[in-house]
């Protein structure tokens, strides 16, 4: 397979060539590193949000919408699938570097992750990229400056000239796509951290609403995790049997039953003091190759539509 940095950056080209009519800003940085903007001075778009859920994912997953219901009220949902989950939700999509330069704060997603490979999942799957481009995507509610982009490429071993920064705050259209394209990760990487081999997870696909863009970053950060906790549905194909695929959902946790905003705000916003079953999807069916079928968790629209205010 080919570098995930490589495959990501043909989809950054692609969202270069056709920022206008995705609503995308583009700007270079001293130091010629690419920042794009799909959501924190522009308001974001669903198709910008889709194609940057793809580019998290290095183009190993295929992403699309479609309108269903919550609580009868017609609203976009994304689905995103792939039969990598693995590399393209652990090694790429998973939120997992956190940037703090110079009073910049942001969340970095994506395959230059892959790049510096430092986080436990790397080891597990013996993977680390080797490439000249490193792409990460940032949620933030202000853009990259040159010296986030040069300590992006300082970690990940790159020049600056061949980093890109596709950025978008919480609270934006693209933020409420990219959150609901999460569904699959999640499902994904709870079954990690609860010791399942990833390896062994063959298939993932997932569906969630898209949540309303709300008005704050810390009030949308909280109606986003909602539409996954309240309103994900996903489907994993496995090898091997487990004794704890009823731990992958959201119902697995104690604070199930209210919208997240009254939570977060009970730890003062401090997420290290909340439990990471908070974090999971709704309900989920794990299909054992050759084996059992299982359902576990369940969606709840009454949650949702307080949430969402319908």
């Amino acid at each position: 397979m080919d570098s995930l940095n490589r495959m990501a950056t043909e989809l950054v080209d692609e969202a270069i060539d056709f920022a206008d009519e995705l609503t995308i800003g583009v700007d270079r940085l001293e130091g010629d590193a690419a920042v794009l903007d799909f959501g924190v001075e522009v308001p974001g778009a669903i198709e910008a949000g889709m194609l940057l859920a793809e580019i998290q994912t290095a183009g190993l997953a295929s992403v699309q919408q479609r309108i269903d219901s919550v609580a009868g009220a017609p609203l976009t949902h994304v689905e995103l699938s792939t039969d990598h989950p693995a590399l393209a939700l652990l090694c790429s999509a998973k939120a997992g570097w956190e940037l703090s330069v110079d009073g910049f704060e942001g969340l970095g997603s994506g395959p230059a992750r892959s790049l510096v490979a430092e986080e436990e999942i790397f080891q597990r799957l013996g993977y680390r990229d080797s490439v000249e481009f490193a792409v990460l995507a940032v949620e933030s509610d202000a853009l990259p400056t040159a010296e986030v982009a040069e300590h992006v490429a300082d970690r990940a071993g790159v020049s600056a000239s061949a980093v890109f920064l596709p950025t978008f705050a919480t609270a934006s259209v693209t933020g409420s796509v990219v959150a609901a394209s999460r569904a699959a990760e999640l499902a994904t990487f709870r079954l990690a951290e609860l010791g399942y081999d990833p390896a062994a997870i063959l298939s993932a696909g997932g569906v969630a609403p898209v949540a309303p863009v709300a008005d704050g970053e810390e009030a949308a950060m909280a109606r986003t995790t909602d539409a996954l906790a309240y309103g994900s549905e996903v489907h994993l194909v496995v090898e091997d049997e487990f004794d704890r695929f009823d731990e992958i959902v959201s119902t697995a946790n104690e604070e199930y039953g209210e919208p997240l905003e009254t939570v977060f705000d009970d730890v003062e916003w401090d997420f290290a003091e909340l439990p990471v079953e908070l974090f999971g999807p709704a309900q989920v069916t794990v299909d054992v190759m050759g084996g059992d079928t299982h359902v576990v968790g369940e969606t709840n629209e009454a949650v949702l539509a307080e949430s969402f205010g319908l």
